[in-house]
């Protein structure tokens, strides 16, 4: 995370604050990016257009509802440890790792699939990064935050898959 969180709160659970700490800072990155997902995919929920309209823009509600459940439980395991839960959409947006959403009027309307294609590569970044968290909370001996990563990875990778879909 762009700014680094420092675990503040006293708890009494067994795990060091080392360890504490390290799964905070992870944690709040994925809630940042989780967060702006979720904000880029309504957004492209709202101004999707053309011949595929209809399909598209349930689709993009339904990929947003994906992301957007999981991200209470990585919140609620941030102040579990210990933390302050940095997820305010200001918050989001500057700690956020994801690219800005960016697709024309005009791009969108010569290819109809330009938001599923921006998208399809929003959710495969976003799901690298927390397997990538998966493996290096598990390895900093937070097991219940890289189980909970876990989840949320096969959540990402389900939504990613439902996007492809449309593409091919």
């Amino acid at each position: 995370m762009k700014n680094k969180t420092i675990t503040t709160i006293t708890t009494m659970n067994d795990l060091s604050a080392k360890t504490r700490a390290f799964s905070v800072d992870a944690l709040n990155q994925a809630l940042a990016d989780m967060s702006d997902l979720y904000s880029q995919t309504k957004q492209a929920h709202w101004n999707v257009r053309g011949p595929a309209f209809h399909m598209l823009h349930k689709l993009f509600d339904e990929v947003a509802e994906m992301v957007g459940e999981p991200v209470d439980d990585i919140a609620e395991r941030v102040v579990q440890l210990g933390g302050i839960a940095q997820g305010t959409v200001r918050m989001a947006a500057k700690n956020s790792e994801m690219p800005e959403f960016e697709v024309s009027d005009k791009a969108a309307a010569a290819d109809p699939l330009a938001f599923a294609k921006v998208l399809a590569e929003r959710y495969a970044a976003c799901a690298k990064s927390v397997r990538e968290k998966v493996d290096s909370t598990a390895a900093a001996g937070d097991a219940n935050t890289a189980d909970l990563l876990t989840g949320v990875s096969r959540a990402l990778d389900k939504a990613l898959w439902f996007i492809e879909a449309h593409m091919r």
